[in-house]
């Protein structure tokens, strides 16, 4: 089911900070992301593909890079919504 997969996919806090990377500059590559958050390419690559697959994330080819950027617009939103869920748990507790 697709909300399972993206709660899935979500709760990677990785994940969570390679979607706000993108969401900052709209485009990265593997190496600017793996660069950014300080993981290998190949572990940057991994989480991308998943994110890929979900259909959240979608690319396009600038030889020899890939560059990848949000494909949902709503995802933003959602960051938004769930940033200020933490923040009040935060406070409540």
């Amino acid at each position: 089911m697709p909300d399972e997969r993206l709660a899935r996919a979500l709760r990677a806090r990785i994940r969570r900070k390679i979607l706000k990377e993108i969401m900052k500059d709209e485009k990265l590559s593997v190496h600017e992301i793996a660069e950014r958050l300080g993981i290998s390419e190949y572990n940057a690559s991994r989480h991308l593909k998943l994110l890929y697959d979900l259909g959240i994330l979608d690319y396009e080819v600038k030889h020899p890079e890939k560059y990848y950027f949000i494909k949902l617009r709503s995802l933003k939103d959602l960051f938004e919504v769930y940033e200020r869920v933490v923040e009040e748990l935060r406070r409540m507790g």
